[in-house]
Order: C-alpha cells, then sequence, then structure tokens
C-alpha cells in the first residue's frame, strides 16, 4: 500500500491547481506508484496471485485512464508519459 506520504507527494507533483486531485494525471501517477510497490512485493512473493490480479487490474485501469488522457488531451499526455517513465 501506498504511504500517504508519498501519495502527497505524487499529487504536489502533478496537479493541475491547488485542490486537483483527481485529474486524470493525478490518478495516472498514483496508480503509477501503487504499481511500482507491488511489482516489487511480487519479485519475492512469487505465488501472491491475489495480488498479481489486483497488480493486473491497476494496470489496465491505468491504461484506460492513458486512453482518455491521450483522447483529449496529447500534449498532456506525451508530457506524463515521460515524466514517469511509461511506455507508450
Amino acid at each position: 500500500m501506498i504511504s500517504s506520504e508519498k501519495k502527497s507527494v505524487v499529487v504536489k507533483d502533478l496537479q493541475a491547481h491547488k485542490t486537483d486531485t483527481g485529474s486524470p494525471e493525478v490518478q495516472v501517477g498514483i496508480l503509477t506508484e501503487r504499481i511500482k510497490e507491488l511489482t516489487e512485493h511480487l519479485k519475492v512473493n512469487k505465488k501472491d496471485f491475489a495480488a498479481r490480479r489486483g497488480l493486473l487490474q491497476m494496470v489496465g485501469k491505468r491504461r484506460r485512464l492513458l486512453r482518455y488522457l491521450a483522447s483529449k488531451n496529447s500534449k498532456s499526455y506525451l508530457d506524463l508519459i515521460q515524466k514517469l517513465g511509461i511506455r507508450k
């Protein structure tokens, strides 16, 4: 689980304005951090299939959010994937 300190750092880095906590950019950033943590967990615990299922769901949700962002604002999409280090 992502800590609240790490989550607030991600939100501050990606928010569009002071009270922005739910824009697609912020949601993708939070999901990316959760995916990174869960990937490390699964490297140690190879048989944790419930966590693997949750990871696949998060990756799918992030992919849908990125597809939405690319269709609405392609410049923001390109900036975001460069900032987070996500492949297209």
